[in-house]
């Protein structure tokens, strides 16, 4: 049985992120999108593989999952992870699409009316894998669609993240150890 423990994921780390504040490092190029999300082809489930660890995930340390349903105009999010004592933590929030972002670009909310970005950073063409992270490059996640990546394309995706100037050692693999229904 799941936990009620607030399961923040995605939406809040970047929503933290996002109210870090200014940093002392010079500036970098700003974070480009892929050019266009189909959305129908987008909702689903998505595997976490790997993920620039973040307080608001600490707890998880396993089987992270992130599910998108549409939701009247807007996008039912929905997360849940393993937890170190065995049980389930969830947390559903909603998407809403930026405007003229063909789709790439959402803010994400699990505690409105706060809202965090999610960019799309990188896709697949056959939509089996996505790269998202947030404008300052503080938080990311490689997701699959399947609990393994090959590692060709767990290759590409590090490669186009490390080339948006996140450091591949930022990344830590999350287990997919059991499925999560």
């Amino acid at each position: 049985m799941p936990s009620r423990h607030r399961f923040t994921g995605l939406a809040m780390a970047a929503f933290v992120g996002a109210l870090a504040g200014c940093s002392s490092a010079p500036p970098r190029p700003p974070l480009p999108t892929v050019s266009a999300v189909d959305l129908g082809r987008y909702l689903g489930n998505w595997y976490e593989i790997a993920v620039v660890p973040n307080r608001f995930q600490s707890q998880c340390v396993a089987d992270t999952l992130a599910r998108y349903r549409p939701q009247g105009g807007d996008i039912e999010v929905f997360n849940r992870c393993r937890q170190a004592d065995g049980t389930v933590a969830e947390a559903t929030g909603v998407a809403k699409v930026v405007a003229d972002s063909g789709n790439a670009k959402l803010r994400v909310s699990f505690f409105r009316p706060f809202y965090g970005d999610y960019w799309v950073l990188a896709l697949d063409p056959d939509y089996r894998w996505v790269l998202v992270g947030e404008p300052g490059r503080r938080f990311g996640w490689l997701l699959s669609r399947t609990p393994v990546l090959p590692p060709a394309d767990q290759e590409a995706a590090m490669a186009r993240a490390e080339a948006l100037g996140y450091p591949r050692s930022a990344f830590r693999l999350t287990p997919q150890t059991q499925p999560l229904r």
